[in-house]
């Protein structure tokens, strides 16, 4: 067990390098040039360390573990292209939505298998109120306290929603909100950023994925 988690964190690690790269020059920078290795860099290497060995550690039937792998792997590029351009691509958010939306319909999901919904019995009920009501209070809240909530958030809770449900994607906004916060004090502490840097939203989002994912609620 320790050794396969092991084995996926140095995976994730790279994948999080290969991300971080690709989100360097993906999709085209306006002014065309090509950033190198930063703090950012940093962030999407542990970032995929530790959601892949997260995986590991939480999942071990190979089935699961590939319709989830999927997912993060995808919730990794898109936490480097926020961090890189502010920005959550189509590209990759609308097959995620389609991607939920047929893994839910096939039954597939082990997230929403069994007990991991304890509020909501019915995992194909939570999951389609989830991605209504997720962007729903997204959006309401961000109107409330003039944030800066782009689309790309809101579509990505909606994929959210539909491969998690209510319970599991509560729990794991808490976490990932928490851990999320975390980070950005350490940045703001070692002066990467200032507390008037706009931080991007969508790395909350994907640490609450990341989180639901491998979070086990208790029945």
């Amino acid at each position: 067990m320790t050794v396969s988690v092991l084995l996926a964190a140095v995976l994730g690690a790279i994948f999080g390098f290969g991300a971080d790269r690709l989100s360097s020059r993906w999709p085209l920078h306006e002014d065309e040039t090509i950033r190198g290795l930063d703090w950012r860099t940093a962030a999407v290497v542990l970032g995929g360390a530790g959601a892949f060995a997260a995986l590991a550690w939480r999942w071990t039937d190979p089935v699961d573990l590939l319709v989830l792998g999927i997912y993060v792997a995808a919730l990794i590029v898109l936490l480097a292209t926020d961090l890189d351009q502010k920005l959550l691509p189509d590209l990759i958010t609308f097959p995620l939505m389609a991607y939920a939306l047929v893994i839910l319909v096939l039954g597939l999901n082990p997230v929403l298998a069994g007990k991991a919904q304890v509020v909501i019995a019915d995992g194909d009920l939570s999951a389609l109120l989830a991605a209504i009501a997720a962007p729903a209070l997204l959006a309401i809240t961000d109107r409330l306290f003039r944030g800066a909530l782009g689309m790309g958030d809101l579509k990505l809770a909606v994929s959210l929603g539909l491969m998690f449900g209510v319970t599991q994607l509560f729990a794991g906004f808490l976490v990932g909100t928490l851990a999320f916060a975390t980070i950005v004090l350490v940045l703001v502490l070692s002066r990467r950023v200032s507390m008037k840097t706009a931080v991007p939203f969508g790395p909350a989002l994907i640490a609450a994925g990341v989180a639901a994912a491998v979070i086990e609620l208790p029945t």
